[in-house]
């Protein structure tokens, strides 16, 4: 096998007119009943005997490692469940065969038929007994030894980076395990999965910029979806007591650690609910998550052990999710409890704990955001409408500031100011106060929720002063005035729930940014 380089791009080109010439096709044919490789290494293996022959075994991957040798050569092929080597004897396989072994690169992917042991050395190897070419790649592949190091490549070419980061096949399939989970908690709770329009005539449901298009055929101007939930709530009002969505949105922004332009998210709606009923389902469902990828998650611990009378210490794997006898899962330096119930604690509460002072002090919240360097006269802030008075603003900033990464969690934060939440009914006993919560861990906000607003009135003067003075660059400066309509025909009593899926898979498989929990995440373009 010749060193890699990427100017063997033209050998390799060479190899596949070789392998033509022996009669077979390059990209390879149907090749039925193959076995997954993580499946064969469970498989009872010894040493190769004649007499006593091991399983016989039909598998198919990618070459990631190549020892050549006389009439002897070995090779690693590798599958979504693991590796296995295999063990090439000239003796073994036909003329064309061997020749075909004498052509294989880095990255080109075979089937074999053969049987699986082990090699004096405890190797487990599949000794082959029959060699099929399926495909040959024309591109080199990194050696294995060094892998993928360059984060920017590993982004720029994730099909590589799946192949020769462990990691990050195992986000991939996690992410498809919690994924089936949500749906399926969900579905078992009475609710329905719904589809809602990707294209809106007016951007409503959150205030972020949106990405905007045109119809040709119908000559207008038309916004990718900023939320999902203005068109769900219309459900409610059709008669769907218990909705879902899992959908793709868009938000015309920027990129960071934990925001990327194109994400996805659950929301969902219950009638005759509220926000403390949707405490009760985000813990549920949350859990559910938990328990799923808990078993998987593992972390390196010290171990004593002797060796020739003298005591050492080894690291060794050990699953965090039973270390402690409970819900445990890493993040980062940390290790989060989400055994429930989860702490529930008032926005009030933690503002006077962690600032200082009491959120209505207007004079005593000034002077902290004095001490904090907060400018005082701002305006609102993305999201904050412009009836919000700028103490407000300030109380809001500092809750970011001062509370937010001090929230170890899992905890429910709950009854926030009422100016920073519009489209939340307020608390019968006190309207300064809206029926919302959200929840943090490690400071980091995974769900958002409401009692819903359902009275129109209201909620048409909730947008009138929201929108006042916005320009008409801001995705929430028009009044959607057909969602207005379907709450006067009647929304019942509702709770709804936002959860941001890539920041809880993030959370759930150590992961410090959402662009490695995003199989295809937005990047700036190569110059």
């Amino acid at each position: 096998m010749a060193d890699e380089t990427p100017d063997l791009a033209e050998v390799r080109l060479q190899k596949l007119r070789q392998i033509e010439a022996l009669g077979l096709d390059p990209w390879g044919q149907r090749f039925d009943d193959k076995q997954p490789i993580g499946e064969i290494r469970l498989l009872p293996a010894a040493g190769f005997d004649e007499t006593k022959p091991g399983p016989k075994v039909r598998a198919a991957g990618r070459i990631v490692r190549a020892r050549p040798g006389g009439k002897l050569m070995f090779f690693e092929i590798w599958d979504q469940t693991g590796r296995v080597q295999l063990m090439v004897r000239v003796n073994k396989i036909t003329p064309q065969e061997w020749a075909v072994a004498q052509l294989l690169d880095f990255g080109d992917i075979v089937g074999v038929d053969g049987e699986f042991g082990k090699t004096k050395t405890g190797e487990p190897t599949i000794q082959v007994t029959q060699l099929t070419f399926l495909t040959k790649s024309l591109e080199p592949h990194p050696k294995d030894v060094y892998g993928l190091g360059d984060i920017e490549y590993r982004l720029r070419h994730r099909y590589l980076d799946m192949i020769y980061t462990p990691d990050t096949l195992r986000r991939a399939h996690l992410r498809v395990k919690i994924i089936r989970t949500i749906r399926n908690y969900l579905d078992t709770q009475g609710y329905m999965e719904v589809e809602t329009p990707t294209l809106h005539a007016i951007a409503g449901g959150a205030a972020a910029r949106p990405f905007e298009t045109h119809h040709n055929a119908l000559d207008i101007d038309l916004f990718v979806r900023i939320a999902l939930e203005l068109p769900l709530k219309r459900l409610l009002v059709g008669g769907l007591e218990k909705v879902y969505e899992l959908g793709r949105v868009f938000r015309n922004e920027g990129i960071s650690p934990r925001h990327n332009p194109e994400f996805t998210m659950l929301e969902l709606y219950q009638s005759y609910g509220d926000y403390r009923a949707m405490m009760d389902l985000t813990e549920g469902l949350i859990v559910a998550c938990v328990d799923v990828v808990g078993p998987t998650a593992t972390v390196e611990v010290p171990e004593e052990y002797e060796e020739k009378g003298e005591k050492k210490t080894r690291m060794v794997p050990h699953n965090v999710y039973a270390m402690h006898g409970e819900r445990h899962l890493r993040y980062g330096e940390k290790v989060v409890n989400f055994s429930p119930p989860f702490q529930r604690a008032k926005y009030a509460d933690l503002f006077k704990e962690h600032v200082g002072c009491d959120m209505a002090d207007e004079v005593a919240v000034r002077a902290a955001a004095r001490a904090e360097n907060v400018e005082l006269e701002m305006a609102p802030s993305k999201g904050t409408p412009k009836v919000a008075k700028a103490h407000v603003v300030l109380v809001q900033e500092l809750f970011e500031d001062l509370v937010e990464e001090k929230l170890v969690g899992p905890v429910f934060v709950y009854d926030y100011p009422a100016p920073l939440c519009p489209l939340t009914k307020r608390k019968r006993d006190n309207p300064a106060i809206a029926e919302r919560f959200e929840l943090y861990v490690h400071g980091m906000e995974l769900a958002n929720a409401y009692t819903e607003l359902n009275d129109p009135i209201t909620q048409e003067q909730t947008f009138s002063q929201q929108l006042a003075g916005m320009s008409e660059e801001d995705s929430m400066a028009k009044m959607d005035h057909d969602f207005i309509r379907a709450l006067r025909h009647g929304m019942p009593p509702a709770g709804g729930l936002g959860v941001g899926i890539d920041r809880l898979i993030m959370l759930l498989t150590n992961t410090q940014t959402i662009r490695d929990v995003i199989l295809f995440p937005l990047l700036r373009p190569q110059a």
